[in-house]
């Protein structure tokens, strides 16, 4: 590539360089990856799930990084920058450290054409190669078995849960889609599922190809007594924890799941008790039930599918009284936006809905419509989501609470918005 020199230039590009911004499949992004040579030799774990998987990712990191191992992470997508994606010990990469990356992947792919997602992918792993971490955490970005993360060999792989979700792509019942995230399962290597319901057909693949399948439940788990829990996966046990820094009761599982692939990881990267414990209180990962400090209530959720919106609804009933109830609100075109509204309806009292302006985005008047549709009332329609946050906020009172949700682009443009009032 020649002429694009920044990084905001170099993703301009990447955004028209296939045809399609989704192109499932392995050949071409696993020719790059070979004509560069790219392969770790530090420990990797692998990380899919319908939701809860970035959260996995940012516990497991954490206590690593605690521990004192040097920490590549990649995950997606990105809420305000895109250096988000590709964490080294839990900071962005800087611009220089992903243009590099690019460089080097562009050079080497020849006549190949790589997709937005699969060039991000390889100049993940190729940023982290460079920095010599000492391990390596991948999150899937879509399904698993053939997602562009899984040119790359795990140590360990986990599923941490599996809902409906990308129907179009997956399958549209869980059975199909368990089998999608099971593709991340390697032979002889540690699999672990944290969803309390596995499909089948994960289980059937993981023994089919001599997985060493982990399930929680059976295999790992934890008890909560209080404001501490304890952790154990036959004969280990971590007692005495402190519960996550992350809000919502469905981290207890999400930080069991981190817990039991360190458990898997001990011959080569033994993590203290006191790491395990600094990392649970310090994880951060923005805009998954993100309560802000300060009054109004502020909560965000990137939620976006029935199953996270689910949990959130479950996590906003733990919160303290609020007098009114106030959802700032917008999703893409191709979510279920009627089964979402109608798992967290009674939470709200108020629904400021804004529009996206982007490819499947909506706007504020079709979603404030199909609301009305559904019986949903006191609704307020607006051309922006940052629109719709600033009505909500001068509406709101002290004893009110405002629930940000419905779209990684929603929370984005909330987070934009308080961080440059108009």
């Amino acid at each position: 590539m020649t002429g694009h020199k920044t990084l905001a230039e170099w993703l301009s590009w990447q955004e028209s360089l296939h045809a399609t911004a989704i192109d499932m499949g392995l050949a071409r992004v696993e020719r790059v990856r070979s004509a560069m040579n790219l392969q770790p030799s530090c420990p990797v774990v692998m990380v899919a799930g319908t939701n809860g998987k970035g959260s996995v990712c940012a516990m497991l990191s954490a206590m690593l990084r605690c521990a004192g191992f040097k920490v590549g992470t990649y995950t997606s997508p990105h809420i305000l920058r895109y250096n988000e994606r590709i964490a080294i010990d839990l900071a962005p990469a800087s611009d220089e450290r992903i243009v590099a990356s690019f460089e080097a992947i562009d050079a080497a792919r020849g006549d190949t054409s790589l997709t937005y997602f699969e060039f991000g992918t390889l100049a993940a792993v190729h940023s982290f190669v460079a920095e010599k971490v000492d391990v390596i955490v991948l999150e899937v970005g879509l399904g698993g078995r053939l997602d562009a993360v899984n040119i790359f060999e795990p140590d360990v792989s986990v599923v941490v849960s599996v809902d409906i979700d990308h129907q179009a792509i997956l399958g549209d019942n869980r059975e199909d889609i368990g089998f999608e995230k099971a593709g991340i399962f390697r032979a002889g290597k540690p699999a672990l599922c944290a969803d309390p319901n596995p499909p089948r057909r994960l289980i059937e693949h993981a023994r089919a190809i001599g997985a060493d399948l982990k399930l929680y439940g059976p295999d790992f788990g934890y008890q909560r007594m209080d404001n501490q829990w304890s952790f154990h996966m036959g004969d280990a046990h971590r007692h005495a924890l402190p519960l996550p820094a992350l809000r919502g009761g469905y981290q207890m599982i999400n930080a069991s799941a981190a817990l039991a692939a360190l458990e898997c990881l001990k011959p080569r990267l033994p993590v203290s008790l006191g790491a395990v414990k600094r990392g649970l209180l310090e994880v951060e990962w923005p805009g998954r039930f993100q309560v802000l400090p300060g009054r109004p209530a502020v909560v965000l959720d990137v939620g976006h599918n029935p199953h996270a919106v689910k949990a959130m609804t479950a996590s906003l009933k733990q919160l303290p009284f609020a007098r009114n109830r106030l959802a700032v609100f917008s999703m893409l075109e191709d979510k279920d936006l009627e089964q979402v509204a109608f798992l967290a309806r009674e939470e709200f009292d108020a629904w400021f809905v804004g529009g996206l302006d982007m490819p499947r985005g909506q706007s504020g008047e079709r979603i404030a419509a199909r609301l009305a549709e559904m019986g949903i009332a006191r609704v307020q329609s607006f051309a922006t989501v940052a629109q719709a946050w600033s009505a909500a906020l001068s509406q709101a009172e002290e004893s009110d609470r405002i629930v940000v949700f419905g779209s990684f682009h929603t929370v984005a443009e909330v987070m934009e918005a308080r961080q440059h009032p108009a």
